[in-house]
């Protein structure tokens, strides 16, 4: 119920009732606010009931927080009648990328077979990798700079 609240502030709450009600009416308050939320929540329970023998022994299984539109998709998500786990755990992500970085470097993919890699793994360790330390030869005196958006 009260997720959010720190210890400093439940510190500061307590020392502010004790200073707005007394230590002496503090305790008939604290007893106050219990029996008026014990109420609402048996108010609460006894609606949900209600509700629940008026729609019928179809909505029997029925759960209010379903209402909630984050816990609604999260409940249909977690239902594996569409198969959404087979795939999103069909997705290996980071075999993707090293798929697409192999394939912008132009070297072949790993994932083809394992003769791939062993052949792979006889070029060497620079092909087709770019050299960022590599610096570009003089300009012509008319030509214009690179213009790098990153660096401005």
């Amino acid at each position: 119920m009260f997720n959010d609240i720190g210890p400093l502030e439940l510190v500061t709450l307590v020392v502010l009732a004790v200073l707005v009600f007394g230590p002496e009416k503090l305790p008939k308050m604290i007893q106050d606010v219990t029996r008026t939320i014990r109420k609402i929540r048996e108010f609460s329970e006894s609606a949900k009931a209600d509700i629940r023998d008026e729609l019928g022994p179809g909505f029997k299984d029925f759960e209010f927080e379903d209402l909630n539109p984050k816990t609604f998709i999260r409940k249909q998500l977690d239902n594996d009648e569409l198969g959404l786990k087979e795939i999103r755990n069909g997705f290996d992500l980071k075999k993707e990328m090293a798929e697409v970085t192999d394939a912008v470097h132009g070297r072949e993919s790993d994932t083809s077979s394992s003769s791939s890699s062993s052949s792979s793994s006889t070029t060497g360790s620079t092909g087709g990798s770019v050299d960022m330390t590599k610096k570009r030869e003089k300009l012509d005196p008319d030509e214009r700079p690179p213009y790098d958006a990153d660096a401005t």
